[in-house]
């Protein structure tokens, strides 16, 4: 028994070492090709496997009472085993099994005399093949990426063909059947195991198994109603078929794939927002340079470098000397000496008419249409004989003080604004708002408020 346990674990340290060399020589860069899209036909997948092993066979099990058994004294003996898998689902697999080795024991149980006839037993199984199917319980991860260890249980049914050799108690071997020493017999292996990923594609199988057959002379001896029952512990190596590059279905974990597919995804949507973002932080941009060049442009409507009161775009003398009197297109006005001028009646007519058409929009600094032409005929008399025109707005009672005084004050600049447009001297133009505190009619009704409402021109 020494001698049959040491070539045991020799063939076991074999099989330790050849793991090794194959984990050693694995594809270090697989891990990197695990991913695979997720809800993939079975062809984007190693399906078809092999496995090898070798262990030890032994007639006592786990299952039921050993002191039964037809020897009471087991033997431990080399087996050797293979199968064939075809992976279906993550977590099952069919596999066609093979089997062979040695079964013994010693010590038979005592006949109808009470005499032990056997002293022991050396079953040769010839071969032992059966279709088993193979549960994979824990290749699914949600910790790790891959993991490392994938529990497993098997069943199936099969035939098993054997040949006993006893021994009795005078030393004398005796062969079933008359001397042809083979029969067969169906059996059930039920088995556990773990399977380690030692590289890319290969495992290291530790598995226990224990076959139960249909028949009483596995061990030559027909003792009791029990059927023959032994086991089988084993270490081996399985290889995955196919491409490399494709992932083994069996090890592979789906929740790895889905995490990448969602971190792809989150990618893929953080780089899309990221882009409107950016496509939005270039509009504004475009938006902001337009602002900045209206706003530029419309500067230069108000500018006045040289002082003058004519804003440089429409000043067609620019840099006129400080207190240099000009007219509506900022050039300097000739210089008339001891000239008198007198203000006419015909002069005071034409004032008169540009007060009595003068209208505004309601509530606004916007001086109509029909105003104009009555404004223009005084622009031409400031211009012709250079007087100079002084400008009082006055509102009724309705509304704060603050607002009638600054409608009051929009107004006659407006007026002054259109005649200095039409050439007049803005030197010769002053525009004052006196709000509702100089009224010349009464408030209390709407044709005294409408009185109220004006823009006193003195000219002088």
């Amino acid at each position: 028994m020494k001698s049959n346990l040491k070539k045991a674990s020799l063939l076991l340290t074999g099989i330790l070492v050849g793991g090794k060399l194959f984990a050693q020589t694995g594809d270090s860069t697989q891990v990197s090709k695990d991913y695979v899209k997720p809800f993939s036909s079975g062809d984007a997948f190693r399906t078809w496997s092999i496995g090898i092993g070798g262990g030890v066979i032994n007639p006592f099990t786990v299952f039921g009472s050993n002191s039964k058994q037809d020897f009471t004294g087991p033997n431990t003996k080399i087996g050797y085993s293979g199968y064939i898998k075809k992976q279906i689902l993550p977590s099952f697999g069919i596999q066609a099994d093979f089997l062979g080795g040695t079964v013994a024991g010693h010590n038979s149980q005592p006949d109808a005399a009470g005499v032990s006839p056997y002293s022991s037993y050396d079953t040769k199984l010839n071969y032992g093949v059966a279709l088993s199917g193979n549960f994979t319980l824990a290749n699914i991860n949600w910790r790790h990426n891959k993991g490392a260890i994938q529990p497993y249980i098997t069943a199936g049914a099969g035939l098993l063909n054997y040949s006993p050799v006893l021994t009795t108690a005078a030393g004398n071997k005796e062969n079933l059947n008359g001397g042809t020493n083979k029969t067969h017999t169906v059996y059930v292996p039920v088995g556990l195991g773990l399977k380690f990923d030692v590289a890319p594609g290969v495992n290291l199988d530790l598995g226990y198994q224990v076959n139960f057959t249909y028949a009483d002379d596995v061990d030559g001896y027909s003792y009791g109603s029990t059927n023959d029952k032994f086991s089988y512990a084993h270490i081996g190596l399985e290889f995955a078929l196919g491409k490399r590059s494709k992932p083994q279905l069996a090890t592979h974990n789906p929740v790895s794939s889905m995490r990448t597919e969602y971190l792809w995804q989150n990618q893929n949507t953080k780089n899309q927002l990221q882009s409107q973002i950016d496509a939005e932080k270039a509009k504004n941009d475009q938006l902001r340079n337009d602002l900045n060049t209206t706003n530029a442009n419309l500067a230069k409507f108000t500018v006045d470098s040289d002082g003058d009161g004519v804003p440089d775009f429409f000043d067609k003398c620019p840099n006129t000397p400080a207190g240099t009197q000009v007219d509506g297109s900022g050039c300097p006005l000739p210089v008339t000496k001891n000239v008198k001028v007198y203000v006419t009646e015909e002069d005071r007519k034409v004032v008169k008419e540009a007060i009595k058409n003068l209208e505004f929009d309601f509530g606004k600094a916007t001086i109509r249409d029909h105003s104009k032409p009555s404004l223009d005929k005084v622009a031409q008399l400031l211009v012709d004989k250079n007087f100079s025109l002084k400008l009082a707005g006055h509102t009724d009672n309705v509304g704060s003080a603050d607002a009638n005084l600054k409608l009051s004050k929009d107004r006659a600049e407006a007026i002054k604004t259109y005649l200095v447009s039409q050439g007049a001297n803005a030197s010769r133009i002053e525009a004052t708002g006196y709000g509702k505190t100089q009224p010349i009619a009464t408030n209390k009704t709407a044709a005294g408020r409408q009185i109220n409402r004006r823009v006193e021109f003195t000219l002088f």
